[in-house]
């Protein structure tokens, strides 16, 4: 077995070798795949490898290991390191090839000052964990070291047959709509005083992306933002988390979240009524399936008519 450096130039085969073992459950596209493996600054290079077959010259194997390497006034995971995937091929299971990848991902991350590893839940993420019904890979990792933490996480689906013309609902002395590009430094602000960190950090990345602010719906009141939801589509400006997995749905795939309401002006429901402000932006684009991924609200969004669709295990592991 070769290991080789983490290059780009795989990226093509990689997304093969992905959908190989898990194309039916979570389908990879290669512009998703550079978009969260290549294209993020956050990637460590020294902890992210290929396994090629030395005959065929194939991957059959890579790990892909980040910890926070942006220069931005917020950072992510002080201390933390990510796992954000480890994939082996079936057929080279069992030789060693997977605790090789481990070991070269968990070392470069010890050199980088990393106390404690997570595996998902890195910025660009593929999963909050891993994925609950793969029983094998959860013993395979604890083997490893790792351990589970609290309770899973949810990706919710609601589904809606029929197409819909929509108003976006009312609020007393306030209103609902989409953010416009004029409205980027009071919005980043707004997330900067009531939700420091991701939620932040992923709208920053979204204006840089280009974003106009169709992807936000706010929700104001005397004219000030005091809540927020994101919603995403096919032509928002990077694959969301969200949409992530639309080549599943063959009439396509919106996505919810992550929203949030100042604290000052919770326990009116404006909670709720800021989901189905995004549910109805959605589907006045056509959007008939939609997804609200990572939460473990699954009560909550029940009341809209969500279920839980696919869940994940959280595993991390602390280095002595």
């Amino acid at each position: 077995m070769q290991y080789v450096p983490w290059d780009d130039q795989y990226a093509d085969a990689l997304c093969e070798l992905w959908n190989q073992e898990l194309g039916d459950r979570f389908p990879m596209r290669t512009e998703l795949m550079r978009q969260n493996s290549f294209e993020d600054q956050n990637v460590v290079k020294a902890g992210s490898w290929i396994a090629v077959d030395a005959v065929t010259q194939r991957p059959v194997g890579f790990v892909v290991a980040k910890c926070w390497q942006e220069r931005l006034d917020i950072q992510l995971g002080k201390g933390i390191g990510w796992i954000q995937v480890l994939l082996v091929s079936t057929a080279h299971r069992g030789q060693g090839v997977g605790r090789e990848l481990l070991a070269r991902a968990e070392n470069a991350l010890r050199e980088q000052g990393v106390e404690k590893v997570l595996l998902g839940r890195d910025p660009y993420h593929y999963f909050p964990g891993i994925p609950d019904e793969s029983a094998d890979v959860k013993a395979w990792f604890e083997r490893q070291g790792y351990h589970s933490e609290d309770r899973l996480e949810n990706d919710l689906l609601g589904q809606y047959p029929e197409p819909a013309e929509l108003e976006l609902p009312e609020v007393p002395d306030g209103r609902f709509r989409l953010l416009t590009r004029e409205d980027e430094d009071a919005f980043l602000a707004f997330l900067h005083r009531c939700f420091p960190g991701r939620w932040e950090y992923e709208a920053i990345h979204y204006f840089q992306r280009g974003g106009t602010g169709r992807e936000f719906v706010v929700v104001e009141l005397h004219g000030e933002i005091v809540g927020f939801c994101r919603i995403n589509d096919a032509n928002s400006p990077f694959i969301a988390q969200n949409v992530y997995w639309a080549p599943l749905f063959a009439d396509g795939l919106g996505g919810i979240g992550p929203l949030g309401v100042d604290a000052e002006y919770r326990g009116r429901g404006l909670g709720l009524a800021i989901v189905e402000a995004g549910i109805v932006a959605l589907r006045n684009r056509g959007i008939s399936n939609i997804v609200i991924d990572w939460t473990t609200l699954v009560d909550f969004y029940a009341r809209l008519g969500y279920r839980s669709w696919k869940q994940y295990a959280k595993y991390g592991k602390t280095f002595s």
